[in-house]
């Protein structure tokens, strides 16, 4: 094995731990999203569902998706249980590229969770991710990256994964928020827990995108350099794109808003990240702040509670991306030695202008196909006894922390863990005496289940 391929294997390895800590970061990303009562959950749902699909992955997951006798619509179980693997695949070991798949199918599942957050039940959830990654992610990775997918053959481009990971996650978000329904309490009376978790999780997510989007070529190569090169400046005009138009709604400098604008930019930037040029990298990242921030209104309009924007940052980043890649996408910047040697024929700075055909027709099918399977994913598991997706009203408003799971994140700070705020006293006022007296019995349920950890 000569110096280079040693090279590349090692590139490899960092790139999937990279997105390993990604995975952690949204789930501490979400967890300061949410309220104290929901933070312990929020934060064990990425390890909880990375679980579940690197076992899917690993029976079928791969081949379904990868297989090189794969249809146009999804792969076959030639490489079940990661059987029959070659030694080289592009220049690294095929069970390399494996690895650094089986990354990219659980930072999805990760990335989906945040729209349910308060009210989902675990174990359904896990049922779901098993058969969701099944059913939904493996065949839209398969239209996508395997040579004989449909959307391969036609000439979409998606660089690191902005119609597998962001759209399928954005929308099938959207549909397990939709089955499972708005929280009982009011939304105005809910703010994040924790903006320093949030601060933190956009750091680990912002380094992780670097292995991502630069792993999505597998080797080590000038490409990958230009899709870091992309990766940074995208999320910096992004961040910079949210927290500019917060400030003209609101006149307040947002330090989520800020955060939520940088992934924004990353997910808008990552399927063009290795074949657009440097100069086009701010148009990705303010187009993605601005309208991903403006997609956070559409949930209201469709009367669904995708609790952390999850649609809107992900969903509408996609899109955003998708079609910005058919506007920017260069051969001189694909090709590995030039443009003599690029894989496809550019954008409509090449003045290949079908290329926008071909990313809407590939978008559109993906946002269809993961919305209405996983909604039907979900009316069947309802009805199956033990695996309702939601918990009970009383349980909601004690906490899913102390619900599901008996532990919640601060028995160190509080009595109980959701120690009602001012907003929240105000709003028990308007609503009547019912409402008043929720909270003594909230803290005497939560005696009897433990209390404070410390006394």
């Amino acid at each position: 094995m000569t110096a280079s391929e040693l090279a590349n294997i090692a590139f490899l390895a960092w790139s999937s731990f990279s997105i390993f800590l990604m995975i952690q970061g949204a789930g501490l990303f979400y967890s300061g999203l949410s309220k104290r009562k929901s933070a312990l959950t929020q934060a064990a749902l990425s390890l909880v569902v990375t679980a579940v699909v690197q076992i899917q992955w690993f029976v079928w997951g791969y081949s379904l998706s990868f297989a090189r006798n794969a249809s146009k619509f999804i792969g076959t179980l030639q490489f079940a249980g990661l059987y029959n693997l070659t030694r080289d695949y592009n220049s690294v070991p095929e069970l390399g590229s494996a690895v650094f798949q089986s990354m990219l199918a659980c930072l999805t599942a990760a990335l989906l969770v945040g729209s349910i957050a308060d009210r989902a039940r675990i174990v359904p959830l896990v049922v779901f991710i098993f058969i969701w990654s099944t059913v939904v992610y493996d065949p839209i990775a398969c239209w996508t990256w395997n040579r004989n997918g449909w959307g391969s053959t036609m000439g979409y481009l998606d660089y690191a994964g902005g119609t597998p990971i962001h759209m399928c996650a954005g929308m099938t978000a959207l549909a397990y928020s939709f089955m499972v329904g708005k929280k009982y309490e009011e939304p105005d009376l809910h703010r994040p827990h924790s903006t320093m978790f949030v601060v933190i999780g956009t750091c680990l997510l912002w380094v992780g995108w670097f292995g991502f989007n630069s792993g999505a070529n597998l080797v080590a190569t000038p490409r990958a350099v230009q899709a870091l090169l992309n990766t940074q400046i995208a999320a910096a005009v992004g961040g910079f794109a949210w927290v500019g138009l917060d400030f003209r709604m609101g006149g307040k400098w947002s330090i989520v808003g800020f955060c939520s604008g940088v992934i924004s930019g990353l997910v808008s930037i990552t399927p063009a990240a290795g074949f657009v040029p440097s100069w086009s990298a701010p148009v990705f990242g303010l187009l993605g702040g601005l309208l991903c921030n403006t997609g956070t209104k559409i949930k209201y309009y469709l009367k669904i509670d995708d609790s952390l924007d999850v649609f809107a940052v992900h969903g509408v980043g996609a899109m955003v991306g998708n079609i910005l890649t058919a506007l920017f996408a260069s051969v001189a910047i694909a090709g590995p030695n030039g443009p003599e040697d690029a894989p496809f024929k550019g954008g409509w700075l090449d003045h290949h202008y079908i290329q926008l055909g071909y990313q809407l027709a590939v978008s559109l099918a993906a946002a269809g196909y993961s919305f209405v399977v996983s909604v039907l994913i979900l009316y069947i598991i309802r009805y199956i006894p033990g695996l309702h997706l939601r918990i009970t009203p009383e349980d909601e408003e004690l906490g899913i922390d102390l619900a599901e799971h008996d532990e919640y994140a601060f028995d160190y700070v509080e009595l109980y863990p959701d120690l009602p705020l001012d907003e929240e006293i105000l709003g028990a006022d308007k609503r009547g005496p019912a409402a008043q007296d929720s909270f003594p019995r909230r803290r005497n349920k939560c005696l009897r289940r433990g209390g404070w950890a410390g006394l």
